[in-house]
């Protein structure tokens, strides 16, 4: 085999040697797939039975699902990060002279239409009546700050409006504090900019014939506002409103957070600012999406991330969270959502199919040895395997496989290469060949993501009679389309237009895809272990299950605009558990999951009394 790591010895007739073996190192059989699956299920059993194991499965004490009957106001905050992200949602409760109103905040932090953020003002700095605020931690592709109102109209709809303010890229890497300080000024910011209007309470959303309002000290003398904290980095969860942070995830690294309770890390930025608001639930930003999703489709068992990072939660038998040994929420029994954290399986890189540009892109990472999985995956690395693959190429000596061995300042950059540009590159080449039959409608007028096959799901870019590289067999209209991504490559990676010629661009289409393509794959291999583990479907296929219609929530960047993930993904899950199964998969997009569900998980604090 030729080698791919230096890429030394490389000739124009070993150059397409040189390409079959870097993809051979991307492809996954089937009996791969297999294996990846089954060593998920083993981790969520191990993580299910013991503590302080990295496939963490976090009973998240979450012991409901909405079913899209809930009606209200809600506002809800979150906060974003360019590769790296954070959010905080807020939601509270607010009793009137004459009507009772229910209002949730979500901020979300991004670069495009900013807005500084206000002076925090003292309108929230004295006792307010029955209010109930949660706040939330998540990931996303740009910087910003959002603030969202959210109506429940109680039909499996909602709508919302949105404000942007801007927060500062060294609050990723600073002290705790600050970035916590900032959500409480944040939360007072919008707060005091934005006065709502009377609305009518909702009822209570996981149960019938009560209101969350009856369930509240709602007289002069309650001192502060209960909230509830999503945050999307891995925690310890002991009680729905208690977690330890055990590390920083998706390139967060404040200081003096791990090993202390978020919750009061949040709830002493709000004494610190003398804000009557109090912590009563810690939710993950996947849960959140599962419950959004269960929200607009009257039920769901999965709720996922497939962005910037990944993630999972899931219902499951409380009676399989051994871990729990002999608690109240043990014996209880019913169902609980548990937080999988599935972005740290494998960190031992024993099953995953590492390549020198997964060791490469790894081992100059912020957290080496870390989150291995959500490496392979996710839209924050995408782009910079990417990168190492095509940097190899230029590089490769004597004879240079890309761009006449020229690179560009962008190119020499770390995480230089966004994800973004994978897509529109495949995008280019996409653009008027057959698309997928039209999207399944959902109950909230949303599109389901479809499960038809795109046209061309597992890109196998060479024919028995033709290798990919060899542009000049390619139909016009081919060629026409390798026109498109010449420009692209040219103005994206910033390279004189005389270095890139069609095959290089071919050459690029191929790299993005391999990347991709085996994300996607393996991201079919965490839902199939989902549905194996909610005995929904057997590894292997062979099982029928009970229900017709098989609901997943999922959210990101990558699940939602990246060209044929989905199909992909759908793709690898009827490998792994037969088309009976597969077909039965309604995933549909949980849009503001995390702002809905975190609306939602406060007002199940509220039943709970907390």
């Amino acid at each position: 085999m030729a080698p791919i790591s230096a890429l030394i010895g490389s000739t124009e007739d070993s150059a397409r040697q040189i390409l079959d073996a870097i993809e051979s190192q991307f492809q996954l059989s089937d009996d791969a797939l297999v294996r990846i699956t089954d060593q998920f299920l083993k981790d969520f059993r191990l993580g299910l039975s013991e503590y302080n194991h990295p496939m963490a499965m976090i009973p998240t004490f979450v012991t409901g699902v909405p079913n899209g009957s809930e009606t209200g106001l809600v506002f809800h905050s979150s906060y974003a990060w360019a590769h790296f992200s954070f959010q905080v949602s807020c939601h509270f409760l607010e009793k009137h002279k004459s009507s009772r109103r229910l209002h949730c905040f979500y901020h979300v932090l991004c670069f495009t239409g900013l807005k500084d953020l206000p002076r925090p003002r003292s309108r929230w700095n004295k006792p307010v009546r029955s209010r109930i605020l949660t706040t939330e931690c998540a990931t996303y592709f740009t910087l910003f700050s959002r603030v969202c109102e959210v109506q429940l109209k109680g039909n499996h709809q909602f709508t919302l409006r949105q404000q942007k303010y801007r927060v500062s890229e060294a609050l990723k890497t600073g002290e705790a504090t600050a970035l916590f300080d900032y959500l409480a000024d944040s939360v007072d910011a919008f707060l005091t900019e934005f006065p709502s209007s009377p609305n009518s309470a909702p009822p209570d959303p996981f149960a019938t014939g009560s209101s969350a309002l009856d369930l509240l000290d709602t007289s002069d003398s309650s001192p502060a506002v209960p909230l509830g904290l999503t945050f999307s980095f891995p925690v310890e969860q002991t009680a729905l409103n208690r977690g330890k942070v055990l590390t920083w995830t998706k390139g967060f690294s404040a200081k003096n957070a791990i090993g202390h309770d978020v919750v009061q890390l949040l709830q002493d930025a709000f004494d610190r600012k003398h804000l009557h608001v109090r912590c009563v639930a810690l939710v993950n930003d996947t849960v959140g999406a599962l419950l959004s999703r269960a929200y607009t489709a009257g039920g769901c068992i999965l709720g996922s991330i497939f962005g910037t990072g990944t993630n999972g939660a899931y219902v499951e038998k409380v009676e399989n969270i051994t871990k729990l040994g002999d608690s109240p929420a043990r014996k209880h029994g019913g169902d609980m959502v548990v937080n999988t954290e599935w972005g740290a399986f494998n960190n031992t890189r024993t099953t995953l199919p590492t390549t020198p540009y997964d060791n490469k892109l790894d081992r100059e990472s912020i957290n080496p040895r870390l989150q291995a999985f959500e490496k392979f995956i996710s839209g924050m690395y995408l782009g910079e395997i990417t990168r190492n693959i095509i940097l190899s190429l230029i590089d490769a000596a004597p004879y240079p496989i890309l761009f006449n061995g020229r690179a560009s300042a962008l190119l020499n950059k770390h995480y230089g290469l966004d994800t973004a540009v994978m897509s529109e590159i495949e995008q280019a080449w996409e653009n008027g060949r057959d698309q997928p039959s039209s999207n399944d409608k959902l109950v909230n007028g949303s599109h389901a993501i479809s499960n038809a096959s795109a046209a061309h799901p597992h890109p196998s870019l060479s024919t028995p009679t033709r290798h990919f590289t060899e542009v000049d067999k390619l139909s016009p209209e081919d060629r026409s389309r390798l026109e498109r991504i010449r420009n692209i490559v040219i103005q994206r990676f910033a390279l004189d237009a005389a270095d890139v010629t069609l095959r290089d661009a071919a050459i690029v289409h191929w790299t993005s895809c391999l990347v991709a393509n085996r994300a996607a794959k393996l991201s079919g291999c965490a839902i199939a272990a989902v549905l194996v583990q909610t005995e929904k479907a057997k590894l292997g296929g062979g099982f029928v299950p009970k229900d017709e219609k098989i609901t997943i929530g999922v959210d990101g960047s990558l699940i939602e605009h990246y060209p044929n993930f989905n199909a992909r993904l759908r793709a690898s899950v009827r490998t792994l558990v037969g088309e009976e199964v597969e077909a039965r998969l309604n995933i549909g997009l949980a849009k503001d999951g995390s702002g809905v569900g975190a609306a939602l998980c406060a007002l199940q604090a509220t039943k709970q009394g907390l």
